[in-house]
């Protein structure tokens, strides 16, 4: 039977262990010199994500693929040379400490706000239907920043579509220029690759129309080609949220079948892994939100395991090892990711190992900018221990 803290193969990425950290956005990232710099990883970044290399697998915060997906202030991207620079410094650091780290890159869509866009433009997405309730972090009319209703999106045409995909490309090469181990496609959680597979939101009549299945997944297909070409197969990832109602995602009645039919197609394209998050989270802001994870059905899971051969993860509510290691020993899942236990707990692994105790985060430090606290001042358990004793 395997064990969370088994060594594991991820394609030609050897991992110490099964455990992963997932991507959190933190918003602790520097003002670029120039607009078009962007939001630039920084040295305290370096720790922070350096603190953490004992996961098996670190994957980064998320990244704008270009300025058009900037749908959220302090939100770092891989567009720019300084930003290449930025995540250099930190992923020297975490190779330097021994870690592994992917990079996750994502275009936010329609979840986006014209006050923080390049030159106040119009947010796009699969059509022109805004998604209603949902928020982003981005400048009031007193330039203030603060959480504020997403825009009505400009559908991109045809040609804007395959241009995309050329831009996510480049943000992989981007990637693999400042030393990250691998990507990780975000199409989950309401952002444009799942505006596009979604059934009812998608009511394009393009190539990349809604109408059929192969149309309204070859967005992210072309994507995964792309992406996989710059980077080489077996260090692609791709994160999925079936179900998930995040963004003001519509129910849709082929849900099953189109994660099935995209799973079998991930297989075929040399993707390393599929990284499921099915969280049930109320339309809103991401500091709002209760979190509330359910995981998918393990029968629907069984078909998905029988259809893609790489690897899955498993991520939502995990935080402690008996939870952890049960739904490993399902068969199901080959790795785990524990998300906000890694914020106060940068030893978590070997915490995990140790049975060690957990310390818990401030949750008003989860997004600010407030330098090292709540970010990169936890100790490693070590230090913890050491520090009592000499009080």
């Amino acid at each position: 039977m395997n064990s969370l803290f088994d060594p594991y193969d991820l394609g030609p990425v050897h991992l110490k262990s099964r455990i992963v950290m997932p991507p959190m956005t933190r918003t602790r990232t520097s003002e670029g010199a120039l607009p078009t710099d962007g939001d630039v990883p920084n040295a305290l970044m370096a720790k922070y994500y350096g603190q953490r290399a004992g996961a098996g697998l670190i994957i980064s915060e998320v990244n704008d693929v270009d300025q058009s997906s900037h749908g959220y202030a302090r939100i770092p991207g891989i567009h720019s040379e300084t930003q290449k620079q930025g995540w250099r410094v930190v992923t020297d650091e975490v190779h330097r400490q021994g870690g592994t780290i992917f990079m996750q890159l994502w275009h936010v869509g329609r979840l986006a706000h014209s006050s923080i866009l390049p030159n106040g433009q119009t947010p796009v997405g699969v059509t022109g239907e805004r998604a209603e309730g949902s928020e982003v972090f981005a400048h009031g009319a007193d330039g203030r920043l603060r959480f504020m209703p997403v825009e009505a999106p400009r559908a991109l045409a045809t040609d804007e579509v395959a241009a995309m995909v050329e831009t996510f490309a480049k943000a992989a090469a981007n990637a693999r220029e400042a030393g990250f181990d691998g990507v990780e496609i975000h199409a989950a959680n309401g952002y444009l690759i799942e505006q596009f597979m979604n059934s009812v939101l998608n009511t394009r009549t393009d190539r990349y129309g809604g109408g059929d299945m192969e149309d309204r997944t070859r967005f992210l297909m072309e994507v995964v080609d792309a992406v996989v070409a710059e980077f080489g197969p077996g260090r692609i990832g791709v994160r999925l949220s079936p179900f998930g109602k995040y963004g003001s995602m519509p129910s849709d009645p082929l849900t099953e079948e189109t994660f099935l039919y995209v799973v079998q197609q991930l297989g075929q394209r040399g993707v390393a892994y599929v990284h499921l998050l099915y969280e049930l989270l109320p339309d809103g802001n991401m500091e709002s939100a209760e979190f509330k994870p359910r995981h998918l059905d393990h029968a629907l899971l069984a078909k998905a395991r029988a259809a893609f051969p790489g690897a899955f993860i498993w991520c939502g509510g995990f935080t402690d090892r008996e939870q952890a290691q049960a739904s490993l020993d399902t068969g199901l899942v080959d790795l785990i990711a524990f998300g906000r236990p890694y914020i106060a707990n940068p030893d978590l692994a070997q915490r995990l190992e140790n049975g060690w105790p957990l310390a818990v985060a401030d949750r008003s430090t989860y997004y600010t900018r407030d330098g090292e606290a709540g970010y990169t001042d936890f100790p490693a358990h070590s230090n913890d221990m050491a520090n009592s004793s000499a009080a």
